[in-house]
């Protein structure tokens, strides 16, 4: 089958295989049959290895939807009566979370710091010293700027204080390396279309068992997005409790053979190749970052438009979408920027390859290069 090869350089879903887009083509078959929930077993073992964490002690979670989902049920899930959630909040995502919270009528704290700088944890401790936080969230690549929060250090501050910690990973797991316990991470979660380079339809959170089976005493928010729930249901039968996305979970069960294939290590120093190149490439036309280089999680580079009245993004994306290449504005509400991704099955060349097209396309539509800034000249 001869499958037209597009590069998307947006936040996800990712480029895939052709080995992942072909496994989705199987037999048909019942969810409910052994088979199926036996290949359901393996990939959640495979989920818990990816991050380190030992079977006895955590475990995977599996859900249809995005990667909202995920931070839906951890936070709905994971509060237990008279306490509070605080929200480490420097960007979009977090944001999120917040919202989520603010929509159940949970009880929380949405502590939050300017997108381009990180968590403030001596206000976060200060939260802290109340003893009325179960549970602490944050997201560790906030992929609106591609600021990298330092996981590490809030995870200990929140088990210092007898807190869960809660971390959206979902634009980090299967990439930048991630150990469960060095970090200090209680729960995680990502979508099969980020870092494992599948489909999009499948989420999962990996988390400690023992803190799944303490909800289940909590309050019960909701029905459909309870981890308890879901979690039993796979313990008693291996079964998603409803109907699961089968064909894309064949697909997630062919980019997990592939990740392991590469390599930790491998995959990791190749999105970092292609992180760099994406510098230089923008670099060279005069594109200016919203965030410093030395906050950077290394998966996103999020670049401001430039002072140009040519300068059209839709123009622009559009010329190089019908090219085969992909980018995606950014999500900042006080500054305009797009965003170019290092995530998906792509290499140093296809940035190279992407980066002669986007030349033509500033060039097509006018715009100086070097790209030109106000108040600073060119970049």
């Amino acid at each position: 089958m001869n499958i037209k090869r597009n590069i998307l350089l947006n936040p996800g879903p990712s480029t895939t295989t052709d080995t992942v887009k072909l496994a989705q083509v199987v037999p048909d078959i019942c969810p409910r049959e052994r088979e199926f929930a036996g290949m359901m077993k393996g990939i959640r073992e495979d989920l818990v290895r990816i991050v380190h964490g030992k079977q006895e002690e955590y475990t995977a979670v599996l859900f249809c939807g995005s990667g909202t989902i995920n931070i839906d049920i951890c936070l709905n899930s994971l509060l237990p009566a008279g306490k509070k959630i605080l929200i480490l909040n420097n960007g979009a995502y977090s944001t999120r979370a917040a919202e989520v919270c603010a929509y159940y009528g949970m009880p929380h704290v949405d502590l939050k710091f300017p997108i381009d700088e990180l968590p403030d944890l001596k206000q976060a401790e200060d939260v802290l010293k109340s003893g009325e936080i179960a549970l602490v969230y944050t997201t560790h690549n906030e992929t609106g700027t591609g600021i990298l929060n330092p996981i590490r250090e809030i995870g200990a501050l929140a088990h210092r204080y007898g807190a869960l910690f809660v971390v959206d990973t979902t634009s980090t797991y299967a990439m930048r390396p991630i150990n469960v316990y060095e970090d200090n991470i209680d729960f995680c979660m990502a979508s099969a279309q980020k870092g494992i380079m599948a489909m999009a339809g499948l989420s999962f959170i990996v988390g400690r068992r023992a803190a799944i089976e303490a909800s289940k005493d909590y309050p019960k928010r909701s029905y459909y997005c309870n981890l308890y729930l879901q979690y039993d249901f796979f313990e008693k039968t291996g079964e998603m409790h409803f109907t699961p996305p089968v064909q894309t979970i064949y697909a997630a069960k062919q980019a997990l053979k592939e990740y392991f294939a590469e390599g930790e290590a491998a995959k990791w120093a190749r999105h970092t190749r292609v992180f760099e190149a994406i510098h230089r490439g923008l670099a060279e036309l005069g594109f200016r970052n919203v965030i410093k280089r030395e906050l950077q999680a290394g998966l996103v580079v999020s670049a401001i438009y430039p002072d140009d009245p040519n300068w059209d993004f839709g123009k622009v994306h559009d010329y190089c979408y019908e090219r085969g290449f992909t980018i995606y504005p950014g999500k900042i509400s006080t500054t305009n920027t797009f965003r170019l991704c290092a995530l998906g099955a792509i290499d140093e060349k296809d940035i190279e390859d992407f980066f002669a097209v986007f030349r033509e396309a500033l060039e097509r539509t006018g715009v100086t290069i070097p790209v030109v800034y106000r108040g600073g000249g060119k970049a």
